[in-house]
């Protein structure tokens, strides 16, 4: 297809063509070993760290062809074109209008590049590959490798430029989060204090986030991952609040506490137990140790304190680029029981260990961190406290 003259290759693009090619070359060395000759890239967010594309589009079906050797194809919706002109350095787009079936155009595609006969793989884990697609591929292409983990490792530890995204991505959340806690006030309503977080944080110069905040007041905060639904704030009782912002879908994420009014003492114990947990869990952090020590710390923390049965969740997750449903990376990495995987530099996480009782109130409090060569390094500047109004 051809180039529309005023739409300029990569002037929108997240990094240079150098880091994409760089990227590139990674990958493949890993498909070789996976004994992959050309992989379909359907993950928006692999697909995004492999060529640059970024478009809330990818609700259609979008898949990057990449060979051992020669150049990557991307499939792409001829409504995506420019789009994915502006944010990548490829040059080969086959780009199907939506009348097609996608998976006729995809097959024609490997048909077209002879790739029919080669040995294909698709991460058969991808949230955004339908069952149909899938079966659909299978029946034409027979035997499909799976190629889940192969980009995975390659983005689970972050490169300079990729740290200072994330690090971007901090300050608007930093900014977010002390707006949200300066609108709490007893008759505001949870919409108040979202509108606030989001529009300081957006201010800022947060782009759209991969998973909305989830804010809630009052018996609701024990109900994990509520959002906001117009309740009105009331004297002595909670308020919840995480979020995440982002920079180039690099994300960032925080959570805190608040209270109107004084906190029954079972409220102001958990809380303590949550800053205590975090900071073991910090503590835990340094290259060589597993992603398992920093929650066994955590949770030993909870566990002495007799609050085993509020905490039912793994203690962080990796983050890093996100589309919606979700802000972090944690299919890629979990701080959990188990994960023996090494902590290595560059690494980043968010780190948010809470406790509730469930149906009454939640407390916690957490942080986005970056392993550094000595332990870690934290990306938000807001007190942990919590704020009592």
């Amino acid at each position: 297809m051809q180039l529309p003259d005023n739409v300029i290759q990569g002037s929108e693009s997240a990094f240079n063509a150098e880091e994409y090619a760089r990227r590139i070359r990674r990958t493949r060395e890993r498909q070789q070993a996976a004994g992959i000759d050309v992989m379909i890239v359907t993950g928006p967010e692999n697909i995004f760290w492999l060529t640059g594309q970024q478009t809330p589009g990818y609700y259609t079906f979008q898949a990057l062809l990449l060979p051992l050797e020669g150049e990557p194809v991307f499939v792409i919706r001829q409504l995506e074109f420019c789009n994915f002109i502006a944010n990548t350095f490829i040059a080969d787009a086959a780009v199907y209008q939506d009348g097609d079936n996608p998976v006729d155009f995809l097959f024609g595609m490997l048909q077209q590049y002879n790739w029919l006969s080669k040995r294909i793989g698709l991460d058969k884990r991808g949230w955004f590959l339908p069952v149909a697609i899938y079966e659909a591929l299978q029946q034409r292409l027979g035997d499909i490798v799976d190629a889940a983990g192969v980009i995975e490792p390659l983005r689970a530890v972050k490169s300079r430029a990729e740290l200072e995204k994330i690090t971007a991505a901090a300050r608007y959340v930093d900014a977010g989060m002390n707006a949200g806690i300066a609108a709490i006030r007893a008759g505001a309503d949870e919409n108040a204090l979202v509108s606030a977080m989001m529009g300081a944080a957006i201010a800022a110069g947060s782009e759209y986030v991969g998973m909305e905040p989830l804010v809630s007041s009052g018996p609701r905060t024990g109900v994990p991952h509520g959002t906001w639904r117009r309740r009105v704030l009331q004297d002595n009782e909670p308020v919840f609040l995480e979020m995440a912002a982002a920079h180039d879908r690099y994300h960032a994420a925080l959570m805190r506490s608040a209270w109107l009014g004084r906190p029954p003492a079972i409220a102001l114990e958990m809380e303590k137990v949550c800053q205590e947990a975090l900071q073991a869990a910090l503590d835990a952090i340094r290259p060589g140790a597993t992603c398992e020590a920093p929650h066994l710390a955590c949770q030993q923390v909870i566990d002495r304190a007799g609050f085993t049965d509020n905490f039912k969740k793994r203690t962080g997750y990796a983050i890093g680029v996100s589309f919606a449903p979700d802000w972090g990376e944690g299919g890629i990495l979990s701080l959990y029981t188990g994960v023996t995987t090494e902590l290595q530099p560059g690494m980043t996480f968010h780190i948010p260990p809470a406790l509730r009782i469930y149906g009454d109130f939640t407390v916690g409090v957490s942080e986005t961190i970056v392993v550094t060569e000595t332990g870690y390094r934290q990306l938000g500047t807001l007190a942990r406290p919590l704020t009592l109004l």
